[in-house]
């Protein structure tokens, strides 16, 4: 009969929760430095596959961007710990904030069929 021994995966799982929260205090450190940047900001925070979690940025001002965490749990955890409101959806007044110039038309006219290229 052979051995068996019982295998305490504590150490890895703790490595595993500490490493997730410095990636979640850096995230919010950038939510943080939008928000400043931009009289403030809101969130919206949506799983997208394997790829992670999107954290969407809207500023007081209309600017925005966003971030990508490796997990949902990160990423909320970022947004309440950036302390920004977090919405459930990007719609409505939240998404009539955002402000796009230029750059992004130029982009969007490029994606369409028979649209300039974006070279």
């Amino acid at each position: 009969m052979a051995d068996t021994q019982q295998v305490d995966d504590s150490k890895g799982a703790g490595k595993e929760a500490a490493k997730a929260e410095r990636r979640a205090a850096r995230l919010a450190k950038e939510i943080g430095a939008f928000a400043q940047a931009h009289g403030g900001a809101e969130a919206q925070v949506a799983y997208i596959g394997h790829e992670g979690t999107r954290i969407v940025l809207v500023g007081e001002d209309g600017g925005w961007g966003d971030l990508v965490a490796p997990t949902y749990a990160i990423a909320q955890s970022a947004v309440e710990k950036a302390g920004v409101t977090v919405h459930e959806e990007f719609a409505g007044e939240f998404a009539a904030k955002v402000r796009t110039g230029p750059y992004e038309w130029k982009r969007m006219a490029g994606i369409q069929i028979g649209g300039p290229s974006n070279g």
